[in-house]
């Protein structure tokens, strides 16, 4: 949902880029996308809360949501960084590259993350099998005895 809502106002800032590569960018792209991202992330974590109703709330993922959350701060930071301390007001070519190679390192933590708890539950699941197996044995034993 939140890709949805801010797809617009990069793909025309990244058109608005290509368009005139050597120009000076101006200064509201970069923070048009970034307040529009903290407006996604606050708004929609909070109707999507709102939607569930009054039933507590609780993280089943805590290892996607650890790494996503930690990912958003390392952006915001990175973010910081780049624009005013390692190169202020340029974006070099490495600083572009370094950042595409942390959106695909992001998806490939959040990934594993994901495949890490779901054999995690599976594990979990398998043993709480194995346990009602065994306490249905039992009290078939103790039902064949009291016969």
């Amino acid at each position: 949902m939140a890709l949805g809502s801010s797809a617009p106002e990069i793909l025309l800032s990244v058109i608005g880029t290509l368009k005139d590569i050597e120009a000076e960018p101006p200064e509201l792209g970069p923070s048009t996308i970034v307040g529009s991202a903290a407006f996604n992330l606050l708004v929609i974590s909070g109707v999507s809360i709102l939607a569930v109703g009054e039933e507590p709330k609780k993280v089943n993922d805590v290892g996607v949501f650890a790494v996503t959350s930690i990912a958003s701060l390392f952006a915001y930071i990175w973010l910081y960084l780049t624009l005013s301390t390692i190169s202020p007001n340029y974006i070099s070519v490495m600083e572009a590259w370094l950042t595409l190679i942390y959106f695909f390192l992001l998806i490939i933590l959040a990934y594993a993350a994901d495949r890490i708890n779901g054999h995690i539950q599976s594990k979990k699941k398998s043993q709480e099998d194995q346990e009602r197996e065994n306490l249905e044995t039992e009290i078939k034993i103790k039902k064949n005895r009291l016969r």
